[in-house]
């Protein structure tokens, strides 16, 4: 355990009652009411989540934009300061090294937001290829960052008279008590909601202010349990499940965060060339019909030919079935709306294979 990162509330989680769980090499709350009842209160009224474990970084210098737009498929160039982008970060052969959210801050300042396990091979990536003026430093404890998430959102937030009218994937800088926080119109989960970045240093002030209003709005801390279970029904990916060095964006169904009028970012090459040719599997959603819970690595076949392996499964707290998302392969030509099976540990699961995401998305 002695290995395992921290986050600047593990404290503040304990005497709250959670649980925890090791992910991506940092302690995280899994659960505290249980995973079901915070998915459910993030679906219908509010969810609190600490996932300070994202990482963080800085590309900063004149053409720091510019560097970032060569570097990731997403094009920087389809927003300015205040906005935020989807974006992933690819080798040379179109595979995905992470799967970041970029802040345009200036155009020589760009905020980054990796995964927590990728931080390090992201900043080293930037750092071996920046020109001359450009620095790039891992910034993974500078911020905490808490997700406020569900219908009542706006009202939590508004509580703390933080600005909430910003467009979707867009931010703003303000202050609460004192505190600095980037406030930003994003999330995880499907749902209306805000991810609140205050210094690591200085996020108890923050974190228990919303506790208090999360409390007053019949929200719930939430855990990495529910955040899974949320991302899930919404096929969102996951790195190292549907996103790897190995997987493509094409391969599920990212080819929308990927700029293919730019001339330049990594893996560029391979991407067009997969794009071209189409990607040999794609990133299916499958729905238990009867009962039985899904998981990752499980065979999918059509009658008694592999079609494919589940990269998640879960059981969906909304739907109340089984759920999983899968890679198929293309040339299996299996349909949506099709009957397939996944063997459980030698149990069959008849499931209907659907297009994601399971619920219907409320970002906007």
């Amino acid at each position: 355990m002695s290995d395992i990162s921290k986050g600047p509330l593990e404290d503040r989680h304990r005497e709250l009652g959670a649980s925890f769980a090791e992910f991506g090499g940092w302690l995280m709350p899994v659960s505290y009411a249980g995973t079901v009842t915070e998915h459910t209160a993030t679906r219908t009224t509010v969810g609190l989540f600490d996932v300070s474990h994202l990482g963080k970084a800085l590309v900063r210098g004149p053409g720091a934009a510019e560097y970032v737009n060569s570097a990731f498929t997403n094009d920087l160039r389809r927003i300015g300061p205040g906005k935020a982008q989807y974006t992933l970060c690819c080798n040379a052969s179109g595979g995905v090294i992470d799967d970041l959210i970029v802040y345009y801050v200036s155009d020589e300042e760009i905020f980054l937001v990796p995964n927590a396990a990728n931080t390090a091979a992201v900043v080293a990536a930037l750092q071996q290829r920046a020109p001359a003026g450009i620095t790039v430093t891992d910034e993974h404890r500078s911020y905490a960052v808490l997700a406020v998430q569900g219908p009542k959102s706006t009202d939590v937030v508004d509580a703390l008279k933080l600005p909430t009218d910003m467009d979707y994937m867009g931010y703003v800088d303000a202050e609460f008590e004192g505190v600095p926080v980037r406030v930003c119109r994003t999330g995880y989960t499907g749902e209306h909601g805000y991810e609140l970045l205050p210094p690591w240093d200085q996020a108890q002030v923050v974190f228990d202010a919303l506790v208090e209003e999360v409390r007053a709005a019949d929200g719930e801390l939430a855990g990495l349990g529910a955040r899974d279970t949320l991302r899930t029904e919404m096929g969102y990916p996951l790195h190292g499940h549907e996103l790897s060095p190995e997987f493509s964006p094409l391969q599920a169904r990212c080819g929308w965060a990927i700029g293919w009028r730019k001339d330049e970012f990594w893996g560029r090459d391979a991407l067009l060339a997969e794009k071209e040719a189409g990607p040999a599997r794609l990133l299916r959603g499958l729905k238990a019909v009867g009962r039985g819970v899904l998981r990752a690595d499980l065979t999918v076949l059509d009658g008694d030919r592999v079609v494919g392996v589940t990269t998640s499964g879960t059981f969906s707290p909304t739907l109340k079935v089984g759920i999983a998302l899968a890679l198929i392969d293309a040339a299996a030509d299996v349909a949506d709306g099709q009957r397939v099976t996944v063997d459980v540990r030698g149990r069959p699961i008849e499931c209907e294979v659907v297009k994601p995401p399971f619920v219907e998305a409320k970002t906007r």
